[in-house]
């Protein structure tokens, strides 16, 4: 049986899953109000909750203090900063397309909008965003569709001599047949899966982009770019900070900023139009948050659909197919299970 991990904050009930409390079929979330994202200390909270499928517990410490690398003074480093922050960033757009053919469209227009080079484009920007240095770019559109890009960065600009001569520095010339990737422990990566089912009106697009840092870039500086990037109804995002780097005297620090969500980096006129939800985990430097849109505004979610021809029931119909999808990517479950 695995727990979530986190502070116990505001329980929410999650409607697909049961009702609030422990009984038989009862699931439990937990979310951080926004009042307590702002004015918490760094650290691990005083109070912790255990939450498992069908079981609360509470878990009362006491509080400790908790001093991080960078937050009062800076450290002087032995060598370069050896910490690792990887950033997940995952959004889902959800389409009503009613005919085969809609879909067919819906699918083949949202491939167009969001090719390998608008991607490039947004890699490249995000690269801008952070501060850091663009070493090579890979890029590729598939059949029937999808799309990936690989950007290997670096913190700090390199003379020319010093890259590797495989890599293009983000200029595109006649390549080889077999492009490769390359991957370092800086870099950033997207992929695209636009998605749909013949038993299903309900089309969608996925977005998964994954930006792994070193030194003192932070990918957390780029998320409202992202987020503003693309058309999002669900967010899913994912920050680690691995590892650890030593100062003068060779002590270790695991950490080198604030951060007790990833809420603190997103823009609050955003948060305002979400329902967001954290399961953290402090002792690991684990940060997770989900979000999904407050209000469906029908006409951005019809594909070659009047809204005005639409009767009452049918608008009912549609609005229950994109909620009851929406949420099912949000909880990550179905009404079946």
């Amino acid at each position: 049986m695995q727990p979530f991990l986190g502070k116990g904050g505001d329980v929410e009930e999650d409607p697909t899953r049961g009702t609030r409390g422990g009984g038989p079929g009862g699931r439990f979330w937990w979310s951080l109000p926004k009042s307590d994202h702002q004015n918490r200390p760094p650290g691990p909270p005083p109070g912790w909750l255990l939450l498992f499928r069908d079981i609360m517990i509470v878990l009362v410490i006491k509080p400790i203090k908790v001093v991080m690398l960078g937050l009062n003074k800076k450290i002087k480093l032995y060598g370069f900063n050896n910490l690792t922050k990887a950033l997940s960033f995952n959004i889902y757009d959800i389409c009503y397309a009613k005919s085969e053919k809609d879909k067919n469209d819906y699918i083949k227009y949202i491939d167009e909008q969001y090719n390998s080079q608008r991607l490039t484009n947004i890699l490249s920007e995000l690269a801008n965003i952070i501060g850091a240095n663009i070493l090579n770019i890979s890029k590729q559109d598939y059949e029937p569709q999808g799309a990936s890009v690989t950007v290997l960065i670096s913190e700090e600009k390199m003379c020319c001599s010093l890259v590797d001569p495989s890599c293009n520095k983000g200029e595109f010339v006649q390549l080889k047949d077999c492009i490769v990737a390359h991957l370092d422990k800086s870099h950033l990566t997207v992929h695209t899966y636009p998605e749909s089912h013949p038993d299903n009106e309900i089309s969608t697009f996925r977005v998964d982009i994954d930006v792994s840092t070193c030194g003192e870039i932070s990918p957390l500086n780029a998320l409202n770019f992202l987020i503003g990037s693309f058309d999002s109804d669900i967010i899913t995002l994912d920050y680690r900070v691995r590892g650890f780097t030593r100062d003068v005297g060779g002590r270790k620090f695991f950490m080198d900023h604030n951060i007790n969500s990833i809420q603190n980096y997103i823009d609050p006129k955003t948060l305002e139009k979400y329902r967001a939800i954290d399961v953290n985990v402090y002792d690991s430097n684990i940060f997770h948050t989900k979000m999904m849109i407050k209000e469906i505004e029908l006409n951005d979610y019809l594909f070659n659909i009047d809204p005005n021809k639409l009767n009452l029931n049918e608008i009912k119909y549609i609005n229950d197919k994109i909620s009851t999808e929406m949420e099912e990517i949000y909880y990550g479950r179905t009404d079946d299970d």
